[in-house]
């Protein structure tokens, strides 16, 4: 009974001329998925929106035939469906008014995950973009580990931000713009693989679609919907990430922006979209969860903190950060310091007196700090 409920929902998907907003009122006029199927063309002409030519594509024999290749081929991959009237249709895309009636998932994240963060940005990079998902996502993984991060797989932004994921344990999800049957860009198959087995890959898109460039600003909405957040970590004045952030922003989820150098071309974007109040300025992780009100030291697994730290209750948030950054290395300079965390020179002289004082970390010579 499963398996014929589901190659009526693949079928709902393959008929010319409906897409995901007529196909979800054609389920709440008829009923179910099946039902639109054995309804007469009378009964079909009834329904609003629905003219003869669209009656005739339902009952076109190519479309139950095209279905049933795609049901062989998600039944021979292991590959899960999500149909928008199932219990576990993630949460925050069905708010969304264009939500895909159905969708493809390999992999074992969690798409109602209790925290998910999309990261988007240019496919041409830089150090200084690439670092800061480095950076950011390494933060994320001592204070909030369940998180979810999404991403379209792209170069870029997009790989780095699924490489930090990874490297940290993260799980991590890509958005696709073709067919579960192939990688696009061919270099990341290797991440990709790394991700099903810690995350996942997304697609609304049957097997045998190619990666055309709309299906990419399709698959924005995907990645906007299913997130808590988006953040713009370098942009053009146009481009891919805007879209999503504009998604994202209809969609009144929060939008995030990384600021850049005004003569960075790669930063256009996200200093026009902090300058117009489209997005909040991201200048660290800590003021990132507070503004989306997530409490970060309930999610610090205190089984990884020095031993000496946990006798210490009175630490400071900013403390712990430190102590966190001093942790992953033998010997760290006051300037690591100062990058890592994001706090100022002035303010983390003060911190790493105090961390002497209270006997959890030594000065080195040269401004090297390590634990004791």
């Amino acid at each position: 009974m499963q398996n014929d409920n589901l190659i009526f929902q693949i079928a709902l998907t393959k008929i010319n001329g409906i897409g995901d907003m007529l196909a979800k009122s054609l389920l709440n006029v008829v009923g179910s998925e099946e039902e639109i199927f054995k309804s007469s063309k009378k009964a079909l002409l009834k329904i609003p929106y629905i003219t003869s030519r669209l009656v005739d594509e339902i009952m076109c024999p190519n479309v139950m035939r095209e279905a049933e290749n795609e049901l062989n081929f998600i039944f021979k991959n292991n590959i899960k469906t999500y149909f928008i009237s199932d219990t576990d249709y993630p949460s925050r895309l069905k708010e969304c008014p264009d939500s895909p009636v159905l969708f493809y998932f390999k992999g074992n994240a969690n798409l109602n995950a209790k925290h998910i963060i999309s990261i988007v940005g240019t496919r041409h990079s830089s150090n200084y973009g690439n670092g800061f998902c480095s950076e950011f996502i390494q933060e994320l993984s001592l204070k909030i580990p369940d998180i979810l991060i999404v991403s379209g797989l792209a170069y870029g932004i997009d790989i780095n931000a699924h490489k930090a994921a990874l490297d940290n344990n993260i799980s991590t999800l890509g958005v696709l713009a073709h067919g579960l049957d192939r990688i696009y860009p061919y270099t990341h198959r290797q991440v990709a693989a790394d991700m099903i087995a810690n995350g996942g890959l997304v697609t609304e898109f049957p097997s045998k679609t190619e990666p055309d460039k709309y299906n990419f600003v399709r698959r924005n909405r995907i990645i906007a919907g299913l997130s808590d957040s988006t953040i713009v970590v370098e942009s053009a004045d146009k481009g891919g990430s805007l879209i999503t952030a504009e998604i994202a922003s209809s969609y009144c989820r929060d939008i995030f922006a990384v600021p850049g150098k005004l003569s960075d071309k790669n930063s256009v974007g996200c200093n026009k979209l902090i300058a117009t109040h489209k997005a909040d300025i991201f200048h660290s992780t800590s003021y990132f969860l507070e503004q989306m009100g997530w409490e970060e030291t309930d999610s610090i697994d205190n089984s990884k903190l020095p031993i000496q730290q946990n006798l210490f209750v009175d630490l400071t948030l900013e403390e712990k950060n430190v102590l966190h950054v001093i942790e992953s290395e033998e010997n760290v300079h006051i300037d690591s310091i100062v990058l890592k965390t994001e706090i100022p020179v002035y303010q983390i002289l003060s911190i790493l007196l105090n961390l002497e004082i209270k006997g959890l970390i030594k000065n080195l010579p040269g401004n090297f700090y390590k634990l004791i």
